[in-house]
Formats: structure tokens, sequence, C-alpha cells
């Protein structure tokens, strides 16, 4: 078997990034995809798709099919699709929640075959419009461990290697209690976080002291809830018991400062240190992180069209930009964020020879 043709159902954040991607590397891959007709024009227009899909069963001409749609959608398009794959067509998921999946999959008898797979990786905005052909590069893609003995698992291991993504197998029950602590958990402590914290005290606004860290750990509360709704329905019994071992880790912590137990409190820091060294540094997680310089600049005409000029011809890409605070005929200051500490240390240099004041 050979996989030539490709079909994508939803074409957001992650099957448009997948279509990029794969174009990218192989552009002998006919692609195909299914979603809103806007959405399929610009992906015409931007080459990364060779013809568009009229109907979800037009997906069954493909050798591979990839859902990219909500979970809910995915799991109600799988339903459909399953009874009428062909002997050894391959139909495979991008959801946050497996176990669902594998006992759908069980219940059915389809002549194809499924491979659970869940690529952790993302940005806090969704959609076609942000999707990008280096989305996957160095991300781990869990694969259901059902899958290794499926006769053309290489196949579709060598696409999945091909777009930049490191292979890991897990039992999806063990894959849904995972995610619920390093991937659902987060999202729902950054939203909690940000909530909790948006206080004022008359015309104080606690946001306007809220430094780097805060910043960075709250980054991903602005993700679309729409993409998180089915996720916290379908996985809600791991997430709950994520958030129970939560409250109870802080409400250990909160007793230690209540009894003025630093000695206890040091070794939670010393603990936490110890654990998060164990995160491996080479691969992305949801959120590919950022490198940010901070640059003072005048309150006068063109002074961002001046910054962005200049990393423009340095070939430096920004990937994020905000103006933090400025003061009419004074100044301000502009966050300036970049893929790589190389990007941010090069575009610092740069900022200072044009005579800007920098820091990281």
């Amino acid at each position: 078997m050979e996989i030539k043709k490709i079909s994508i159902l939803g074409l957001g954040l992650i099957g448009g990034s997948l279509a990029k991607a794969l174009k990218r590397v192989n552009p002998g891959f006919y692609i195909s995809a299914y979603d809103r007709p806007n959405i399929l024009r610009l992906a015409t227009e931007d080459q990364v798709i060779d013809s568009q899909l009229n109907s979800i069963n037009e997906a069954l001409d493909s050798d591979l099919i990839f859902l990219c749609f909500p979970v809910e959608t995915s799991i109600e398009t799988f339903k459909q699709l399953l009874p009428k794959l062909k002997e050894n067509q391959i139909i495979t998921d991008v959801c946050g929640v497996k176990e669902i999946f594998h006992q759908i999959w069980q219940e059915n008898n389809s002549k194809g075959f499924y491979i659970g797979g869940h690529p952790m990786t993302g940005k806090e905005k969704s959609g076609y419009e942000n999707s990008e052909s280096t989305l996957f590069e160095n991300c781990i893609y869990i694969l259901s461990d059902n899958a290794q003995d499926f006769l053309f698992i290489q196949k579709f291991t060598d696409i999945i290697h091909q777009i930049g993504a490191r292979i890991t197998f897990l039992n999806p029950k063990i894959h849904d209690i995972i995610v619920a602590a390093v991937s659902h958990l987060p999202q729902l402590v950054a939203v909690s976080l940000i909530n909790s914290a948006a206080l004022k005290d008359g015309d104080i606004n606690f946001f306007d002291y809220a430094a780097g860290g805060f910043r960075d750990m709250t980054r991903i509360a602005s993700s679309d809830f729409t993409i998180w709704e089915s996720i916290i329905k379908l996985n809600n019994k791991n997430i709950l018991q994520a958030i129970d071992n939560f409250i109870f880790d802080l409400e250990e912590i909160k007793k230690s400062i209540i009894k003025n137990d630093l000695k206890k409190i040091a070794q939670k820091f010393e603990s936490a240190r110890n654990k998060r060294d164990e995160i491996p540094k080479n691969t992305k997680g949801f959120l590919s992180p950022l490198h940010d310089i901070f640059v003072f600049v005048k309150d006068e005409p063109g002074v961002l069209s001046k910054i962005t000029t200049a990393l423009f011809h340095a070939g430096i890409n920004i990937k994020d930009i905000e103006l933090l605070k400025i003061r009419e005929g004074t100044g301000g200051t502009f966050r300036i964020s970049f893929e790589t500490k190389d990007a941010a240390d090069k575009a610092k240099e740069i900022m200072e020879t044009l005579g800007f004041t920098t820091r990281i």
C-alpha cells in the first residue's frame, strides 16, 4: 500500500497546518479538504490543497483521512465514515481525547483501520489564518498503542516523521489521564489565574503590574473555548481528578504559609525544580515558548515601522508584538516576541544599533 491521496476534514489551526506541512515536505501528495467554502477558497489560493470536497463522504476516495474537526464533530464524522471504509484504508484524528474514539472503533466492524492521534502542539489562536507549516516541528505526536500492530503503520508514521513530529505510543485510557494533567489542567489554571487576578482598587488595575512571568503563565488563557468545550465534557472525570490533585497540593502550601513552615515550602520549591528539569527541553508542548525583548521608544511617527522594517531586512520573523505602555510626548515600551533565543538576541543587537534602549 502507498499513501498518495490524503483528505483533511477541517482546516482549522491543526488541519490547516497539517495541509501546509504535508505540501511542504512532499508536494507529490494529493490533498483534498472539507470545510466552509471561504476556508477552502483560501487554502486553494495558498496552494496547500489540490481539491475541495463538497461532502464528507467524498473523503472516502483517499488512502488516508485526517479528522481535524472539533472533538464532538470529529466523533460524529468518525461514526459516519467507519462502516464505509475500504480495506486497509486509514482514518485518523488529531483530538485531545482518545478513549472514546477507541471504544467506537471496537464497537464497529470496519474494513479500514483507525489510528488514534494527538499532536501535542498548538497556539493560543485558532483558525486556518493562524496555521503554519512548521507547527509540528519537534512536537510529540501521540498515537494509540493498538495501532502498532497495523500492517501499514510504518507508512503512516513515516508521514508523521516527515512533518517533523516525534511519535510515542500510548494506551488511549492512559493518554486521557496524562493530558488531563499536563494539558487540560494548565488551560483551566491559566483561565482561573487571569480571572482571580483581574482586580481593581480604585483607579489601580492589578494587571498594570503583571510582569513577564504572569504573562507567560497565562498566555493560553486566550484560547478559544469552542476548542475546549468538547474536551472538558468528554474527559471530565480525568480533568476533575487533575483539579483535585492540584487543589490538594495548593492547600498543602497554604497550610505551610499559615504555620510559617518555610522549610516545608522550600522543599516544595526544590521538588518542583527537580521535577521540572525532567521535562524534555527539545520538544514543543501545547504552546511553543516565545523569547521576548523589550524596546523603549520615543513617541514619534514611524517608530514602529522603523523597528519592523529593520527586522524584516534582517530576515527575522516577529511572532508577537505588544505596546505595553506609552506616555504622550515621551515614549513607551514594545514587547516583541520571537520563536528562538538566537532571533531575539539578534533583534536586540539590531535595535541597539538603531539607537533604541532594550532589555530582555
